[in-house]
């Protein structure tokens, strides 16, 4: 909470300014093509922002942030979260000064969404659209922003010119011509209101090392000149998408490579695309598969961490997919455990962190079965507790076992009466250590009902935690 504090404040002002006139078009292109990537939040906050300046305006008036939290019934974290997205996605551009008062004063500069032309050619946000609607719902909306092309080709162009229409009549008004072209200027501090073009999203991927890629490329004697601008943000976009190290878009690269030495982008986007779906079985990219947001993040740990830093920082760092393989040993998950694992991240709105605390609370609570319905009433406990980082999630999972015991109790008592439960509840080692803090030494020399004792467990827990290790 005190990273989001340091950020932004309630009692901060802020004008909103727009990057150009927006249009109504471009409202069905943020409503139809970003609002599935970026969520509702996300597209509440622009629409707010946008509404708050007048028509034929650039800028709106000063307000401060309690005004945007009460307009939109969202605290402040939640609305910084969703301004990062729409800066992240290339919709807003944000700047900040300091008064003398420390008092600090925002510019929320809107920029027009990307022409669906260019988002559908994008390589990036089309993927993902796609992976988010599926192919019914995509289809339907490239036929929405597209129409038939006019043929020309059985036709002729008789335009006129505009010389062939308008004639200059030579007179002294005409002739003095100084005063129109000084009226014309702008004062200093002013612009022309118009349409201006969105810019493209920039993607950068510091884990990438050309100069490894180009190494591997020398060998096969391919000219720099191959290597376009074009080429080079193609591969920046593609290494981040589909997670391609320098070697595999080594091979990649080389695949497209025509005997003209050029290296096109539109063949280079298949092979890398046909390149990850053989090597994850045919699926696409997910979007979901992302890491705790930053403002959400502990920071960085001093030397010497405990067990539980270690651990709260690699949940932190780590997509929950990963999470999935390195609980399994280094194999890929099975489909349905990641169907289900997305449907709560989107259903409950959890974070990536949250998320992962929650998919080792319940693998280590059921026996390491990821049980659907237990796994979706334990996500929505945790949603209405607007559970954000965490920590914050290990704590309450502490705090609330008693009643999640009481589930899985019930949930078993409910198949068969007449058999006693055997099975011991299972905890991690973040929780374990909490409850031998508040039990003390008499439940150290304590044995489990299966005749366990707590070292024999202790170790096995071990284990399991070494393999979170891996990540």
């Amino acid at each position: 909470m005190k990273r989001i504090w340091n950020e932004v404040q309630p009692a901060d002002r802020y004008q909103v300014s727009i990057n150009g006139m927006l249009q109504d078009y471009d409202q069905k292109v943020i409503s139809l093509l970003y609002q599935p990537l970026i969520g509702p939040q996300c597209y509440s906050l622009y629409m707010t922002l946008w509404n708050e300046v007048e028509v034929n305006r650039l800028w709106s008036d000063d307000w401060n942030h309690y005004h945007l939290m009460n307009f939109l019934s969202m605290n402040l974290p939640d609305i910084y979260e969703a301004r990062l997205k729409l800066e992240g996605i290339g919709l807003l551009k944000t700047y900040m000064k300091k008064n003398n008062e420390d008092v600090r004063t925002f510019i929320y500069e809107l920029q027009p969404p990307l022409a669906p032309e260019v988002f559908f050619k994008d390589g990036l946000l089309n993927v993902f659209l796609y992976r988010q609607l599926g192919r019914t719902h995509f289809l339907r909306l490239k036929n929405f922003f597209s129409d038939k092309a006019v043929e020309l080709s059985e036709y002729h162009e008789i335009t006129r010119s505009f010389q062939d229409v308008y004639a200059a009549k030579v007179s002294q008004e005409v002739l003095d011509d100084q005063e129109a072209q000084q009226l014309s200027q702008l004062d200093e501090g002013s612009r022309y209101i118009g349409k201006d073009s969105a810019p493209l999203i920039k993607i950068e991927n510091p884990h990438f090392n050309f100069d490894i890629l180009y190494a591997g490329l020398r060998e096969f004697i391919i000219p720099q000149r191959a290597i376009t601008t074009e080429v080079k943000e193609a591969i920046v976009k593609l290494s981040f998408l589909y997670d391609i190290d320098e070697l595999e878009m080594k091979k990649i690269v080389l695949s497209a490579l025509t005997p003209d030495q050029e290296i096109p982008v539109d063949e280079l986007r298949k092979i890398a695309r046909d390149w990850y779906q053989i090597e994850h079985h045919e699926e696409l990219p997910q979007l979901v598969d992302r890491l705790q947001p930053a403002i959400y993040k502990s920071g960085p740990q001093p030397e010497g961490k405990t067990q539980e830093e270690q651990l709260i920082q690699y949940l932190e760092n780590t997509s929950p997919r990963q999470v999935l393989v390195d609980i399994s040993g280094g194999s890929e998950p099975a489909k349905g455990d990641l169907q289900a694992i997305e449907d709560v991240m989107f259903a409950q709105k959890l974070t990536p962190g949250v998320t992962n605390v929650l998919i080792q609370y319940v693998l280590i609570k059921t026996d390491m079965k990821l049980s659907k319905k237990y796994l979706e009433k334990v996500a929505s406990h945790w949603a209405r507790k607007k559970l954000k980082t965490v920590k914050e999630a290990m704590d309450f999972a502490i705090q609330e076992d008693h009643q999640y015991k009481q589930w899985v109790n019930n949930k078993e008592n409910s198949r068969n009466t007449r058999r006693k439960p055997i099975r011991t509840e299972k905890l991690p080692e973040w929780f374990e250590q909490e409850e031998q803090k508040n039990k003390g030494t008499e439940a150290a020399a304590a044995t489990l009902e299966n005749g366990e004792s707590l070292e024999e467990k202790r170790k096995r827990l071990e284990q399991i935690r070494e393999q979170y290790k891996k990540g």
